[in-house]
């Protein structure tokens, strides 16, 4: 075999060495025989004298003169030093399917010398085997990445001290878009490329791909709320009063089954507790019942562009299986059709239950929540103005007055709705001995005619009996039970104004006489005057709203019991359901809303958009609407639409704890995320002062697979079509939102090269359109979310295989449109990412093998930018 020649390109890239070989003159073992080559990196650690198989390149096929564009790097935890060597094994590769391949030559270094070498190259001999025949040369060099080609270097800085090789120096808050805290992103996987552009230069690429730690972490958060408002709504059943038998069987039933439930909750939390080990789930797990609130294969993939010519762009797409209940299954469908089926029945248990809709049901919980919310905050504001006026200070008088009225007219105002007075009177219906008659007029408790500001004793507001269960009811006497809140908030209001007015005229007083002994003098109204004129009045107020809370409470508890009792046990376990996939779809969205946070940190436009009119939240869903499948794609619509219900808040961290935390209840969620207090700093005022920020989740779909190919032909696709269309509506509500909002300037970079309406127009038409597998709404839909600033989601069954042919394939449409990839590199850019990138390595961590879950059969169905290269699919266990 005659020589060749390899040249090799070192990198320093957060602690990552990077090599990018060339070959020239090869000449195959065989005559006539063209050469398919690749190289593989072996490493030798100095303590422990073993060889450890760390990488490959690409193949390239069919020439002498291989030019490689994958590169091999070093995360910062691995152990390189300059006394380790690195081998490197070039091979000939005859058949990919059957990976066999001939044995070309190799060559061993040491990291130190490259180093430490003039113009960090080294210039070394390939041989056939140890002291063998010479067979060719290899150039290994070393650079930063970054560097261009005029020799200037990024801000990326290495530095070598000691024995370590690596970059010593930590990310700064300009650099923040490179830092996330380990508590959320861990486990780096990372591979670099450079790849040619249209005007031959060099992009540099780096592919990263990083699990999150909140996986288990949401989960397990939000599995504590449902039970702490399970519990709560428990106890409420329990304190609902004297029923009737029909109705007190049918709470003690509900009650029994919610108990069942609320322990189910707490074993699967006690079981998350115990998990230790990875912090993802394989897709091997995806119908594990412990771990069915976990997402599956949750990760970031990001990728980093480096050229010469435009700034350094970071791309993000979470990938992750698409939420749904896999151990609960898909015999009878997913949630779209078991919820829409279970209301359509509900609506007809008249006889045994009062129906109320969804929307009324939905009301009686934010009622229970508000309560829940306001009563101790009006408490708490209330203690708080007596505190002010025994210390007689005016200012602190007003400012607790202001807040306690504020607090005060938002408990009023929630209940002012018909649906709390109909369920008092049907409440009172469910009781003992009801007797229904024409409702009777009863003075007001506080004189309707009375200025309030002349009431010298409003304590004399009486509280009312508790929800009657006798005789008669006044169907008017809620009005008047509400009201007394308002008209003690009004005492009070009128009582400190008053006492305000009087301590002015005392003050002026002091004032007008040139007293020199104004110790001697006698103050009208000394400190305890205000605190005792005030004190009744507080406790009225306190009393008129602790009488509303129990009739509001004990209604609204009523209606909760409807909803379980016309639908046990679907009721609790669609809810389990639904909970199980929100579950899943809200740890992908806190990952990513986090990651976007840190990202765009430095970008005023994203925050300006983040509190004035929140984030688009784009999922790209590749399930197809055939078999089980439709079920999944039921599950996933219902949990991405509930993240509508979903608000962030951002509070500065006080701790080395950076983990999210939730609160709320299941219909209205806020999502509180930490930041460093230099972070922090950077943010938008309104931001800071804790103004809840919303997102707008959208989802499009298109199925890719063989089993499309049996729904488009012989089955159903008008979920996916139906799916579509809604979500194109949200996405253009969101459209006009962010343009009436928001100055024209804040748009991204690339912004002038295509029209957002123009791409709404295209995307539009192509959901109308009735074409088979159009990926190329999945395409549009992707360049608008990027272009709104949002955050991207790709999602498949496991997020694995179809996942993985879909984010590549973005990737170099990204490097093709934005960074001029060559035209010619583009299918050979899309080959090296999906054959030695991040995505295998995804695959390598969910099944313990090195190829896609396809087969030939399987790949004829797929459209053709989604199929793998020769050798990385077949049979796989997933």
């Amino acid at each position: 075999m005659s020589e060749f020649s390899l040249r090799f390109v070192f990198s320093f890239v957060f602690l990552s060495l990077v090599p990018f070989p060339a070959c020239k003159d090869l000449v195959a073992t065989a005559r006539d025989r063209k050469l398919n080559t690749f190289i593989q990196i072996s490493v030798l650690h100095p303590a422990e004298q073993t060889l450890t198989r760390y990488s490959s390149t690409e193949i390239v096929e069919g020439t002498r003169d291989p030019l490689f564009l994958t590169g091999v790097t070093f995360p910062p935890e691995y152990p390189i030093y300059e006394e380790s060597k690195i081998k490197l094994t070039v091979y000939d590769v005859k058949d990919k399917s059957q990976d066999t391949r001939n044995f070309l030559g190799c060559v061993t270094f040491k990291v130190g010398d490259l180093v430490k070498s003039k113009e960090q190259q080294l210039t070394l001999t390939l041989r056939a085997s140890d002291g063998g025949k010479t067979v060719g040369t290899i150039e290994v060099s070393l650079v930063k990445m970054g560097e261009t080609d005029e020799g200037e270097v990024d801000h990326i800085t290495t530095d070598v001290q000691g024995q370590k090789v690596g970059n010593q120096s930590a990310p700064t808050i300009k650099q923040c878009h490179h830092f996330f805290s380990p508590s959320v992103l861990k486990n780096p996987v990372s591979k670099l490329y450079r790849f040619p552009t249209s005007d031959n230069k060099w992009l540099h690429i780096r592919e990263q791909m990083s699990e999150s730690t909140l996986s288990f972490h949401v989960p397990k958060e939000l599995i504590n709320l449902h039970i702490r408002e399970d519990m709560r709504r428990n106890q409420d059943l329990k304190e609902l009063g004297e029923l009737a038998p029909h109705w007190d069987n049918m709470r003690k039933s509900v009650i029994a089954h919610c108990e069942q439930m609320l322990s189910m909750y707490q074993d699967i939390l006690a079981d998350l507790g115990k998990h230790t080990g990875s912090s993802f789930k394989s897709s091997c797990n995806k119908g594990e019942k412990t771990l069915e609130f976990v997402p599956i294969n949750l990760h970031l993939q990001r990728m980093h562009v480096h050229s010469s010519r435009l700034k350094d762009a970071v791309y993000d797409v979470i990938t992750v299986g698409a939420p749904a209940a896999h151990y609960q299954g898909f015999k009878n469908g997913g949630l779209r059709k078991l919820l829409s089926k279970f209301e359509a029945e509900r609506r007809n248990t008249g006889y045994q239950c009062i129906y109320y809709s969804p929307e009324n049901t939905a009301k009686a919980k934010e009622v229970l929540s508000n309560i829940n919310h306001l009563q101790p905050l009006i408490s708490s504001h209330a203690d708080l103005l007596l505190n002010s006026a025994s210390q007689h200070s005016p200012d602190s008088l007003k400012n607790s007055l202001k807040m306690l009225s504020e607090k005060t007219e938002l408990f009023v105002h929630a209940f002012k709705d018909q649906l709390v007075r109909s369920a008092l009177l049907a409440l009172y219906t469910a009781g003992p001995g009801c007797v229904l008659k024409k409702p009777i007029v009863l003075r007001n408790s506080v004189e309707e005619s009375g200025d309030p500001q002349h009431q010298d004793h409003p304590s004399r507001i009486k509280r009312q009996d508790s929800i009657p269960h006798h005789s008669e009811y006044d169907e008017e006497e809620w009005d008047r039970v509400w009201a007394n809140v308002g008209k003690s908030l009004n005492c009070i209001i009128a009582m400190v104004d008053r006492l305000l007015e009087k301590d002015n005229v005392s003050s002026g007083i002091k004032k007008s006489e040139n007293d020199p002994f104004p110790a001697d003098r006698v103050v009208s109204h000394p400190s305890g005057d205000w605190y005792e004129q005030l004190y009744p009045l507080i406790i009225t107020l306190k009393d008129c709203m602790g009488e509303v809370v129990t009739r509001a409470k004990q209604s609204m508890t009523f209606v909760l019991l409807q909803e379980l009792a016309c639908g046990l046990p679907q009721c609790l376990m669609l809810t389990l359901r639904r909970d199980i996939v929100f579950s899943q779809a809200l740890a992908g969205l806190v990952c990513g809303f986090i990651i976007k946070l840190h990202t765009s940190l430095h970008d005023q436009g994203f925050l300006q958009q983040l509190h004035t009119v929140g984030l688009i939240v784009q999922y790209e869903g590749l399930l197809s609407t055939y078999s089980e499948e439709i079920g999944m794609l039921e599950d996933m619509a219902v949990g991405i639409s509930d993240l509508q219900k979903v608000m962030f808040k951002i509070i500065e961290a006080k701790s080395d704890d950076f983990l999210p935390v939730i609160t709320g209840r299941r219909e209205h969620y806020v999502i509180e995320v930490k930041l460093p207090a230099k972070m922090f700093e950077l943010l938008p005022q309104e931001i800071k002062e804790g103004k809840q920020l919303r997102v707008y989740p959208v989802l499009f779909n298109v199925g890719i697979n063989e089993q499309q190919t049996l729904a488009e032909r012989f089955g159903d696709t008008t979920l996916q079509e139906s799916v579509n269309h809604e979500n194109f509506e949200l996405l253009k509500e969101y459209y006009k939102l962010f343009t009436e909002k928001m100055p024209p300037d804040c748009l991204p970079h690339f912004q002038e090269q295509n029209d957002l309406k123009g791409l709404l127009e295209n995307l539009h038409q192509n959901i109308q359109a009735k074409k088979r597998k159009n990926v190329e709404i999945m395409w549009v839909a992707a360049t608008i979310c990027r272009k709104l600033n949002g955050i991207r989601f790709t999602c498949c069954k496991s997020a694995k295989d179809r996942t993985s042919m879909s984010v590549t394939l973005e990737q170099c449409s990204i490097l093709r449109d934005e960074h001029q990839l060559h035209k010619d590199f583009f299918i050979r850019a899309l080959d090296c990412m999906r054959r030695e990138g991040c995505r295998i390595e995804n695959v390598l961590k969910n099944i313990k093998c090195r190829k896609y879950a396809f087969n030939m059969i399987q790949l004829m169905a797929f459209p053709k930018y989604y199929r793998p290269p020769e050798g990385t699919y077949g049979k796989a266990d997933t």
